[in-house]
């Protein structure tokens, strides 16, 4: 790869999170300019720690560089540093990256403050730009969002913050543009629109995301971040060439490891017979051993694939009979502005809704609504029968208490209390014992994902409600969690943009708002 050619170089970079948590180890790749690549790998494997790490080396040489408190590593303003290695960035290179979620602490922000943070420096200090009006203008059209200037950022719905986050790359006009899980919360035209701007964007895409179909839409290149071996493997071609190269990969080292064994075997058998025939034999039995110890050391840790979680039931609150939910009307937005519609839809046990929409018509302002409006939520439309309870998976993980370890997390939405079975429910969903000391807010969103799953387990709901439950998700765990909401017998309302997950799920009835 000629040197001039490469905009990012990892060289044998080492990272942890102190030293029980190490996330990469001796890990070397380059990117190609104007390549289009797609980071994958198990949740909590560190993908978005790639992205850190990249961030932190662009700006290595600006702001003040301290001591980060809580877990001791030397930061720029949050950012992360190899503990060894080197990362390399092309000095002509900008880069910007599009996260996951609107961090808390700017969901409160205007649409022109929250672009304006954009520009604010590694030292904390925000640059003036005087034609900020115009530039978010130009970016929101991109990103096919309409949107005031005034408006904040957290009445935007999920989709329309997916969008905003990725404006917010845009709008910095860099070399290499980070996108770290894009697709979440946007409907089939946001996820389209996305596919070809990518396809026609000219400059160094990297790409952070569960959905295969969307990748292999444009990518040519793949880094597989394996959560067992710490390393990077570096693949060409789109998600599905990769698995066909692990596939065949795994089928000949296994191959290869059953001959060596079988070789390793018959030494040691021979070895045996000549030990016993004593004099001279022994000297043969003892190479045949010094053979088989050689060709053990040729035998290869076959490539581990990523775990799934276990199968699961979330049980239904028992002992419930009659109507669950009832939903006499809502409102729509159109053009940022609500109007109220009326319906009459019942929901008992074992029937499932599915409310179905664009991008900011109010499916999960609905959704809230619901989960708030309990025995005295006539007035807003809706009402939860006396004595339910309510499972409530948000989009925003904003259900969980972020200062919460997992473990009282989980504790805390438990039907029982018992111990045992909140660990047993939590390894089932690949939460670890050492994860359980962890806080919430310390886990990558896809951990943040599988606690709040765990959490329905324990709780038994008698009212589902589910808003963008694969956001996140690694797509190994999505057919489980697909088939446990099929079988769920409580009553349940689902918002998904996912139709291939929808289809996997039973659904009674179907209320859209775009109509």
């Amino acid at each position: 790869m000629a040197s001039q050619d490469t905009v990012i170089r990892f060289d044998e970079v080492s990272f942890e999170y102190g030293h029980n948590k190490p996330i990469l180890d001796e890990v070397s790749f380059g990117v190609r300019r104007g390549s289009k690549i797609t980071i994958m790998g198990q949740n909590g494997a560190g993908k978005s720690t790639i992205f850190q790490l990249i961030t932190t080396a662009a700006h290595k040489d600006k702001g003040t560089v301290h001591k980060d408190k809580t877990s001791g590593h030397t930061t720029a303003h949050g950012a992360l540093k190899p503990e060894s290695g080197q990362i390399s960035i092309n000095q002509a290179t900008t880069i910007a990256i599009s996260r996951q979620v609107i961090p808390r602490a700017e969901a409160a922000l205007t649409v022109t403050a929250f672009f304006e943070k954009c520009f604010t420096g590694p030292n904390g200090v925000a640059t003036k730009i005087y034609d900020i009006e115009p530039r978010i203008d130009a970016v929101l059209e991109i990103v096919n969002l309409k949107a005031p200037h005034d408006r904040i950022v957290k009445s935007f719905s999920g989709g329309q913050q997916a969008r905003l986050l990725l404006a917010s790359a845009l709008i910095q006009n860099p070399y290499i543009l980070l996108l770290d899980e894009p697709t979440n919360n946007l409907d089939a035209a946001g996820i389209d629109h996305l596919k070809t701007f990518l396809k026609a964007y000219e400059k160094t895409v990297i790409v952070i995301s569960h959905d295969a179909e969307f990748l292999n839409s444009f990518s040519d290149g793949v880094l597989y971040l394996d959560l067992h071996t710490r390393k990077v493997e570096q693949y060409v071609g789109d998600y599905y060439d990769v698995l066909k190269d692990i596939t065949a990969r795994v089928d000949r080292e296994n191959r290869a490891n059953a001959l060596l064994a079988k070789e390793i075997q018959a030494k040691k058998d021979q070895a045996n017979m000549f030990a016993n025939k004593g004099g001279q034999m022994r000297l043969v039995a003892k190479r045949m051993r010094e053979k088989a110890e050689e060709l053990e050391e040729d035998i290869v840790d076959v490539r581990k694939e990523d775990k799934t979680i276990r199968p699961f039931t979330i049980p239904a609150q028992p002992d419930f009979t009659g109507v669950i939910l009832t939903i006499n009307s809502y409102k729509i937005f159109k053009n940022h502005k609500p109007t109220k519609r009326t319906c009459a839809i019942k929901l008992k046990r074992k029937q499932h809704l599915l409310l179905s929409g664009p991008n900011g018509i109010g499916k999960s302002t609905l959704l809230e609504t619901l989960a708030k409006s309990g025995t005295d939520g006539a007035d807003a439309g809706a009402t939860i029968s006396e004595g339910i309870r309510v499972g409530y998976y948000r989009q925003d993980f904003s259900t969980l208490n972020f200062e919460d370890t997992v473990y009282e997390s989980l504790l805390s939405a438990s039907a029982t209390h018992i111990e045992t079975h909140i660990r047993a429910t939590a390894a089932g969903f690949l939460i670890t014992a050492e994860m359980m000391d962890t806080k919430i807010g310390a886990l990558s969103e896809g951990q943040k994902g599988l606690v709040a799953f765990a959490r329905l387990v324990l709780q038994k709901p008698g009212l589902l409600i589910l808003d963008e439950p694969t956001n996140h998700i690694n797509f190994r765990h999505i057919p489980v969690i697909a088939k446990a909401l099929d079988a769920y017998e409580g009553a349940m309302i689902l918002v998904s943009h996912v139709p291939e997950f929808v289809a996997k799920i039973r659904i009674d009835e179907v209320l859209d708002l775009g109509r």
